[in-house]
């Protein structure tokens, strides 16, 4: 009979508990005894700390399941593991040394690197194997370290610094329109936080890649010997306590909801993150789901982390927003009216006055953001026309009217 899966869970630096697999397709997660004397922070919200064990089941957990790679990595980890068949739990145990966020989990029976099956002339596998880093999301991607300026594939028992993604096969400018969309949400949202990138090569590849620096990641130590230490955070999907495949399913009120409800959480990130929904639907962005919104788990309380994954997926054909809008499913975003928006900034609990403020704010920064992408150095004119003319059309047939429906009385 075979043996069931375990592994030793780590917050930070510090052993934190055992993850193990029990029978029936269940999970459970154990504190250990000196974690819960320690005094240090659970590993995450949904695992409050306790000292009897937490049992999960239907597989793993998931705050667990949502550090498993997914897309062409999961498929690249899965290929390099040598099965025709993996559960996530493996692919966790053999790839969880660097996860997001201040989590990682390490496999008291590693895999022998030398048994993997690897076509040493395959780059980008060849930098799964070495790294042994868990990263979401379906493009290509892969965890890097900056040294002295330049950017190097992770070695394992190294944390990454950076992430890089590449293009895919179906969208080969995505990583532009990703580069160029993020410099428009930031020039529409100046005060707010955004994930710092660009367009850069990583050594001995062949390829440019958009290089994203970790916001989960504090380098400190010195310049010659620097130290790179993790930062607990989690994705609203991890805190909305769904499973990876449901990160479509709800609404974006429910996030709003979780801030409302969430005595660690302060009231002005409901209106941060309505100000990042109303931006990213501006600018096409319709991939917004759970995934692409977190919050630091720190000792001041929950805050949102920088907006990071902002494309516009909409010029790709993917026309459908991510998530339900004031109740509306599964709603093009052709169809989407100035009425739905202001719902749905009331389900935030937003009053008129903080929605006109939003809404003055961007129409102030939205040429700023038009300008972000035609002065930015890289990307074809036929993209950067498409974006700005996709832009001010929503502008025009939707934002505007907003201004409208406040002003009626009820």
């Amino acid at each position: 009979m075979a043996s069931l899966l375990w592994g030793k869970v780590f917050y930070k630096d510090t052993f934190a508990g055992i993850l193990q697999e029990e029978p029936g397709d269940r999970t459970s997660f154990t504190y250990d005894k000196s974690y819960l004397n320690s005094g240090h922070s659970a590993v995450s919200h949904t695992l409050p700390i306790r000292s009897s064990a937490y049992v999960y089941n239907a597989g793993l957990h998931p705050f667990f399941d949502n550090l498993v790679a997914e897309g062409w990595l999961e498929q690249a980890q899965t290929r390099l593991l040598g099965k025709r068949s993996i559960s996530r739990f493996e692919l966790l145990l053999a790839f969880g040394y660097d996860c997001a966020g201040a989590v990682s989990i390490i496999d008291p029976d590693p895999v022998n690197l030398s048994e993997l099956l690897i076509d040493p002339t395959n780059q980008k596998e060849m930098a799964v194997l070495t790294s042994r880093a868990s990263l979401s999301g379906i493009q290509p991607k892969l965890a890097i370290v900056e040294i002295d300026g330049k950017y190097y594939p992770a070695k394992v028992g190294e944390l990454s610094t950076h992430i890089a993604k590449f293009p895919s096969l179906q969208h080969n400018d995505l990583i532009i329109n990703e580069y160029l969309t993020t410099k428009a949400f930031k020039a529409l949202l100046p005060e707010d936080d955004v994930v710092d990138l660009k367009i850069a090569e990583i050594q001995d590849f062949l390829e440019p890649a958009l290089i994203i620096k970790r916001f989960d990641r504090i380098i400190s130590g010195t310049i010659e010997a620097p130290i790179t230490q993790r930062v607990h955070f989690e994705e609203f999907n991890q805190l909305l306590f769904k499973k990876p495949n449901a990160k479509y399913d709800g609404s974006y009120s429910q996030m709003s909801d979780f801030i409302n409800n969430t005595k660690e959480c302060l009231p002005i990130e409901n209106y941060r993150l309505y100000g990042r929904i109303l931006s990213g639907i501006l600018l096409g962005n319709t991939d917004m789901h759970f995934k692409n919104f977190a919050m630091f788990n720190n000792p001041t309380g929950l805050r949102l982390t920088p907006s990071y994954d902002q494309v516009a997926a909409q010029i790709y054909n993917y026309k459908t927003v991510a998530l339900a809008v004031a109740g509306a499913r599964d709603i093009p975003i052709g169809s989407l009216k100035a009425k739905n928006l202001v719902a749905m900034a009331y389900e935030f609990t937003l009053s008129k006055g903080a929605i006109d403020l939003l809404i003055k704010q961007l129409n102030r920064h939205k040429n700023a953001a038009a300008e972000a992408i035609i002065s930015a150095e890289i990307g074809e004119n036929s993209l950067k026309d498409q974006l700005i003319k996709l832009m001010d059309a929503r502008w025009n047939g939707t934002y505007a009217l907003i201004g409208q429906i406040l002003s009626k009385k009820p």
